[in-house]
């Protein structure tokens, strides 16, 4: 009797100094921010199934856009099922005000849904700011806008989760503290060091079974009346906080940390608006004649910065860490939201796109946060929870589950250095770098000399048969790491090591077209065994082939074809098995699913590999993608029979939204930067509609700099604008190409009073472009359009390119579409000649060109129609079409 009289003292002391606080520091509704206007947007329809994220470092929200979602303070997942009913007064039937949602808003800095309904129109703002108060992670704000007095119930379930695979405390207690004006809950776990709390300013509780009553469940309510003249024009904020100590936990401390949130609301809001501002400012952008292109590009970047977490600790005197997590998506029933933790190759791959624009502050402390995490023996980690700092993560079997995290490391350290010029972060990790190089050159399981998968899946984790012994993929990946490692020690200058890594670099690539050259399919095969014998499955995998540059591959050409051909290639993007394969299954997550990753590898083969027209198509597939589910994000995984996402496909997907950055800069621009020899190579394969292009604040070491492509007359010029000390060049590789000075008749207005010298690149005299303006002129016939989404739950039906042979007086076009179809693409002349299409005598025409738009004058025309005419017959035709002039 004591004890409990004792413990009941003690709640009421701690209520009394939980009040004291809340009348100190009330919480009330706000007056809107001056929100930020600039910046990229979407507007949409909202589509009540598909998802939405807001993600910041400290916290994040997944949901639908019928306006459910889950809110995570960073790692803690606090409530879930948020839904919004309304009673308009004098209106006697309850509105579920999920089911008017209308429209969607996404912003870098804030998501919006509005409702609509004649009684009422709600707007919920979202946004996740990164230099949150401790203990609080995403916010969101609700505008009311009512005809009449409304009363809102506002219902969650409390969950005070920990993300997996951290231990959790069953389900919280949820307390209503009661303030000056309204109160807060507060979502009590069964320890005292773990509890949430959620406000809404001015509302009521709703149901508060008391202890008496034997036990159920209801749901956690708000109770909020809206009177129009009171309340119009102001915000109402969803307060959430976590507290994960003893401290902090209390229901005082938890009142005092939504007091101040609330409080601070609209700084916190400039501040988060603000630093977006100066993130689009600071980083590299493209200006093109396509302008959704230009957009997928910025939403590529913010999707990227958005996946920055602040990486927890137990520990009070841990250092902070900030890292990249593969991507977010609801969790249901579960603790895990997406792939939301810290995955090795996941982040380096998108490391290349974060060097492309130039973040390179980012690309080091990802990189430092993996070389903290390196095993003993120089293995690079997989995955690492969010919650790993809490339990003995190493007895779980993820953190170095696949091999390919360690080669990654070495070329993504590679690309770090060649492109910021930070040699000094190379000296200050050489014993990391070299012994990550050690542990891939001494797991070589058969005497091949290659990196196997014995250390570990290398792509795929379940295979027909059982997983392989050496992939195709790890193979490449060693032999590029190898000649990564060849810079890296020569930047450290130890030219014996250089030497050894880059004469080890030519024996793969030798090994590797010896042992996995599949004659019978023209490409590579998929994987050898450890007899020696080849899984000959066709793959999209031989496409990494290409990723740091040209391959040391004798019969790449083909697998372009394949890359390219509607086996492996949706209108979506590409699977990574082709549908010819038995095995072939487009609802699995290995055997056939189309991932924008792998179409990012493609895209960015077929430009290395003089295949611009198909690295275009690619390209286009993945920036379509922005708009198609999480608007402003790639989704991870797709069908490969229907134009639909997976179930589970994380819908914000760190590496998926990187597969736009880089094709674009380093495919279609074919941008390299050496910050040693202070050089920009420039391999472009523009459009050949586009009459100009622009990439803006491209960073280099010590400035920035812009570059500025023209096409004219049968010539592409290339110029950059000054840069400090006049000391850095343009150089290309693409034969023909010369330096030298520009005209200023050729030159933008902004820059014709500077002389400028440049690079000048020779163009094909006949050349097809994929943009398609002007093709309205003919109807009646299908066009290629890659910058248009197919419809929801399409098959793949667009023609394709899926090859081109550019010669003296000769264009080779091979294309494939369905049997009996016709198509049409706009073809470009440089010159005064006719083009004409060389036709077997006895054979029907499978092309022609229409000169109707020339009104008479065949040679005052720049494009004319090209009209290709597939085979009658059933399923997809392949034609070759020969111009010569």
């Amino acid at each position: 009797m004591h004890t409990r009289r004792a413990i009941f003292c003690m709640a009421a002391a701690m209520l009394f100094a939980v009040t004291s606080a809340i009348h100190a520091q009330t919480l009330t509704s706000i007056p809107a921010p001056p929100f930020a206007t600039d910046g990229p947007v979407i507007r949409a329809h909202a589509e009540p199934q598909k998802p939405f994220t807001v993600a910041g470092e400290r916290g994040v929200l997944v949901g639908q856009q019928d306006g459910t979602f889950e809110a995570w303070v960073l790692p803690v997942k606090l409530l879930s099922h948020l839904t919004i009913e309304a009673n308009i007064e004098g209106y006697t039937v309850p509105i579920d005000v999920n089911q008017q949602v209308a429209q969607i808003e996404v912003r870098p800095d804030r998501t919006i849904l509005t409702y609509s309904h004649i009684g009422f129109t709600v707007r919920q703002i979202m946004f996740s700011p990164n230099q949150a108060l401790a203990g609080t992670g995403p916010v969101v704000l609700f505008e009311f806008d009512c005809v009449r007095r409304t009363d809102f119930t506002l219902r969650f379930t409390p969950d005070l989760r920990m993300m997996w695979p951290a231990r959790n405390e069953g389900v919280p207690n949820a307390e209503w503290v009661a303030g000056a004006d309204g109160g807060y809950y507060v979502l009590h776990s069964d320890y005292p060091d773990l509890a949430g709390a959620v406000a809404l300013p001015g509302a009521k509780p709703g149901i508060l079974a008391p202890y008496q009553e034997r036990p159920q469940v209801h749901p956690v309510e708000f109770k909020l009346h809206i009177d129009p003249a009171r309340d119009h024009g102001r915000l109402f904020p969803l307060l959430m906080a976590v507290g994960q100590t003893a401290a902090t936990a209390t229901n005082a401390a938890l009142g005092n940390t939504l007091a101040q949130l609330n409080a601070g609301l609209a700084a916190s809001y400039l501040a988060h608006a603000t630093e977006y501002k100066k993130l689009l400012a600071n980083t590299t952008s493209i200006s093109t004649p396509d302008k959704a292109l230009d957009e997928a590009f910025q939403w590529g970047v913010i999707s990227i910065e958005q996946l920055r977490a602040h990486v927890p600790s137990p520990r009070a005197d841990a250092a902070p860490e900030t890292a990249l997590v593969a991507g977010y998506y609801a969790s249901g029933d579960s603790a895990r939201p997406g792939f939301g933790w810290f995955f090795g190759r996941d982040a380096l791959y998108t490391l290349y796109a974060v060097n492309g624009y130039g973040d390179f502050a980012l690309s080091k402390a990802e990189l430092e946060f993996l070389i903290a995490r390196q095993r003993a023996d120089g293995k690079i980690m997989h995955e690492y929870s969010q919650t790993a700092g809490f339990i003995d993560w190493k007895a779980f079997p993820y953190m170095y589950a696949a091999a390919d995290a360690t080669p990654l490391f070495l070329m993504a350290v590679a690309d770090y250095v060649h492109a910021s010029g930070d040699v000094a972060f190379l000296t200050a990790n050489r014993e990391a770098v070299e012994k990550a190089w050690t542990f891939e050159t001494t797991h070589d399981s058969d005497g091949d000399g290659i990196y196997d998968n014995v250390q570990g899946t290398g792509w795929v984790e379940s295979w027909p048969g059982g997983l392989p012994h050496q992939e195709v993929y790890l193979a490449l990946l060693d032999q590029q790491a190898s000649a990564a490692m060849a810079q890296l020690e020569t930047l450290l200058q130890n030219p014996e090591k250089a030497a050894a890594a880059s004469q080890r670099a030519g024996l793969l690539a030798k090994t590797i077209e010896a042992e996995y050259h599949d004659t019978s399919k023209s490409c590579y095969a998929f994987s050898r065994n450890a007899d020696g014998s080849l899984d000959r499955a066709t793959t999209v995998y031989p496409a990494i082939a290409w990723w740091s540059g040209k391959p040391e591959l004798a019969h790449g050409d083909e697998c372009l074809k394949q890359f390219a051909a509607h086996t492996l290639q949706t209108d979506w993007g590409l699977r990574d098995v082709s549908t010819d394969e038995k095995f072939y299954d487009g609802m699995s997550y290995h055997q056939g699913s189309v991932w924008p990753l792998f179409t990012g590898w493609a895209a960015l083969a077929e430009y290395r590999g003089g295949q611009p027209l198909a690295g275009y198509q690619m390209l286009m597939e993945n920036a379509n993608l922005t708009r198609a589910q999480d608007l402003g994000a790639d989704t991870e995984l797709l069908s490969g029979d229907f134009f639909v996402p997976f179930g589970r496909s994380t819908s914000h997907q760190l590496w998926s939204s990187a597969m736009v950055i880089t094709p674009v800069l380093r495919g279609l621009f074919g941008i390299e930067i050496d910050a040693q020899k202070k050089t920009i190579t420039v391999n472009p394969h523009l459009p050949a509609g586009w009459e100009h292009a622009e990439i803006f604040d491209l960073q280099i070491p010590g400035g920035v700099t812009s570059l500025y492509f023209t096409q004219k007359n049968g010539m592409l010029d290339v110029y950059m604008s000054p840069t400090a000390g006049d000391t850095w060049r343009l150089r290309s590789d693409i034969p023909g190409a010369t330096f030298g000075p520009l005209e200023s008749s050729r030159l933008p207005k902004k820059l014709k009073d500077a002389p400028l010298e440049g690079i000048r690149i020779p163009l094909s005299a006949l050349d097809v472009d994929l943009s398609l303006r002007g093709l309205h002129v003919i109807e009646s016939v299908e066009a290629v359009t890659p910058g248009v989404l197919p419809t929801p739950g399409a098959q793949t039906s667009k023609f394709r390119f899926i090859h081109a042979d550019y010669g003296a007086h000769k264009l080779m076009l091979t294309a494939e579409g369905l049997a009996g179809s016709t198509g049409m693409v706009r073809l470009m002349r440089y010159g005064h000649f006719i083009p004409k299409v060389v036709t077997e005598p006895s054979s029907a025409p499978e092309a022609s060109v229409s000169y109707r738009a020339c009104d008479g004058d065949i040679y005052a025309c720049t494009w004319m129609p090209l009209i290709l005419n597939f085979p009658a017959g059933e399923g997809w035709k392949a034609i070759t079409v020969t111009l010569s002039w």
